[in-house]
């Protein structure tokens, strides 16, 4: 049994019309197989339910596949847009991590296909901190006055 190695390059299909990119894992031979996701603005507007406004992230996958099981390593790099929760307006993170995948054999019976999309986009979700603001002095101006003019002032005299 020879090991193969192949590469593919996901953005074939112009970004227009990317949504997923979807492989069938008993179309490719056993061996390495590598593979390029973008995932940009319109596949963040196409997700319902996504605090991600917009944003543009590389990922690249490394899957041996085998007979029985397989490897799937996924790095994500690049930058999305979430909502602040302080000011509300848009903010940026860097988003940067690679994790890994592994399946045994009576997970692989039944499934034939992974969603390479949606795998780097749940990296991309679980590195986005549960609260997200602006570094201090960063917010919008008007909405930090706002906040201000409304903090409870700790100070103030207790009734008897």
């Amino acid at each position: 049994m020879s090991k193969k190695s192949s590469t593919f390059a996901a953005d074939f299909v112009p970004m227009s019309e990317q949504r997923h990119i979807i492989i069938d894992l008993r179309s490719l031979p056993i061996g390495m197989h590598s593979f390029d996701i973008q995932l940009n603005d319109e596949f963040f507007a196409s997700l319902e339910k996504t605090e991600i406004l917009n944003g543009h992230i590389s990922a690249t996958a490394a899957l041996n596949l085998r007979e029985e099981d397989y490897q799937l390593s996924i790095a994500v790099h690049g930058t999305v847009f979430v909502v602040c929760d302080r000011c509300l307006e848009p903010m940026p993170l860097d988003i940067h991590d690679e994790q890994e995948i592994f399946s045994e054999d009576e997970e692989t019976n039944g499934q034939s296909q992974l969603d390479l999309s949606w795998l780097a986009y749940e990296i991309v979700s679980i590195n986005i901190p549960l609260v997200h603001s602006h570094q201090p002095g960063e917010c919008n101006k008007q909405m930090e006055l706002l906040l201000h003019n409304h903090l409870c002032d700790d100070t103030e005299p207790e009734d008897d």
